[in-house]
């Protein structure tokens, strides 16, 4: 795979049978699902898992891809769909049992002040998981709200409520967490 090769590009070769095309566009996108699942899960196992999954019904589904430039935002509708259902498995109390390590691994930019990350962790964690979902989608993954209510069904106003109502429960418990830490 070339570096400067295009999502849809890989998606056409790989409707050809060219598997390493298809390893390229998973090697493209495993970041950023691994990262969205953690913070959707809280936990590696189930991140990893979850994040496999819709690797593997994107594959299978490959000619479902209407828009094969857009691969990205198709698969990371799939990994949703994969995180929700994991998610609604569990019980809420093991829900978001905490794999250290892989965190690290996961976590965004670097450099930021771990036992914050993991405050910040712990709040999504207490989120409603649709309020959690939605501001992941608009926060971390810079999502519009429009492509966002294609992706997961819901309508827009119902969005920015979601994101709303997550902004303002974090403010809170990160405003907990900061009068704590502050000497």
């Amino acid at each position: 795979m070339r570096q400067d090769e295009a999502d849809g590009e890989l998606v056409l070769r790989a409707l050809g049978g060219d598997e390493e095309a298809f390893a390229g566009l998973v090697a493209r996108h495993q970041g950023r699902g691994i990262r969205f699942a953690m913070a959707m899960l809280g936990d590696a196992s189930d991140a990893e898992e979850a994040l496999q999954d819709a690797f593997v019904r994107a594959y299978r589904g490959l000619k479902g891809c209407r828009e094969p430039d857009r691969f990205g935002a198709w698969f990371l509708r799939i990994l949703v769909n994969r995180c929700r259902t994991r998610g609604a498995r569990r019980r809420v109390g093991a829900m978001f049992v905490r794999d250290e390590a892989a965190m690290e691994r996961a976590a965004a930019p670097r450099g930021e002040d771990p036992e914050w990350r993991e405050e910040i962790e712990r709040a999504l964690a207490l989120l409603d998981p649709m309020q959690r979902e939605a501001f992941l989608l608009k926060h971390v993954e810079g999502m519009e709200y429009e492509e966002m209510a294609r992706l997961t069904g819901a309508r827009i106003p119902a969005l920015k409520m979601r994101v709303k109502r997550a902004c303002d429960h974090l403010k809170v418990l990160l405003r907990e967490v900061d009068d704590v830490r502050v000497p």
